[in-house]
């Protein structure tokens, strides 16, 4: 008999990788909410959203949700930021990749420059760079409201210094200059 460990023969050969293609949907935040409360690893629901992502298999079988809202750091709600509060999924393979990106092509098409979201310290973020987000820092255990480090990812389309509602620069600090002609 030729089992998976039998010389010459691959795991992967005893269980060939069915690839189903995943459908991005449209989500009730209501339904979203009560995915991330039966499925997320370690948090409840957000509090507020402004919109939800689902995503299903061909069948119709929800296998995963993005909410996204406003920034929960005030520094970065500039009105052009935007933040995937949760992400949860069954495990589903390439489910929170394809909400990644579900969920920037729809905050950049509603006029958002750039979407943030946050991992563990110790979570890789592989679907975020998969979805083609980077990494930007990692926040101290310190000034982390539940003492657990945290990983800040972003995906933008704009430089980091473009202008905000209120006309100011974002990313970097003004400075005062003299009048032209003036030194």
């Amino acid at each position: 008999m030729n089992s998976p460990s039998a010389p010459g023969r691959h795991a992967a050969e005893a269980h060939p990788v069915v690839r189903q293609r995943l459908v991005i949907v449209p989500t009730a935040i209501r339904t979203a909410r009560a995915f991330v409360a039966w499925q997320h690893r370690h948090l409840g629901p957000p509090p507020g959203a402004m919109f939800a992502i689902g995503v299903t298999t061909p069948d119709t079988t929800l296998v995963g949700v993005a909410i996204i809202g406003r920034p929960f750091a005030r520094d970065f709600d500039d009105g052009f930021t935007a933040e995937v509060t949760r992400l949860a999924t069954d495990g589903t393979p390439n489910a929170c990749s394809a909400l990644l990106g579900a969920a920037w092509r729809a905050a950049r098409a509603m006029g958002y420059r750039r979407l943030i979201t946050y991992t563990r310290a110790r979570e890789p973020g592989t679907s975020l760079h998969a979805a083609g987000y980077r990494r930007v820092t990692t926040r101290p255990r310190a000034t982390a409201a539940d003492g657990i480090q945290r990983t800040l990812w972003e995906i933008r389309t704009a430089p980091p210094d473009w202008p905000t509602p209120d006309g100011s620069r974002s990313g970097h600090t003004e400075q005062a200059t003299a009048p032209a002609g003036t030194s």
